[in-house]
């Protein structure tokens, strides 16, 4: 279970989860995404 979660005001996440591990978010960097606890990055 993450630690944290972000909610918009419709209660929904904006933010994509990790594809590889699934339970964190991925940071969104300027030219990628990326996932702070596998390493997993999607190239934008």
């Amino acid at each position: 279970m993450p630690r944290y979660e972000l909610y918009d005001e419709g209660g929904s996440t904006d933010r994509e989860m990790c594809q590889r591990c699934g339970d964190s978010f991925l940071a969104d960097h300027d030219d990628r995404l990326h996932c702070g606890k596998c390493g997993y990055t999607e190239w934008t």
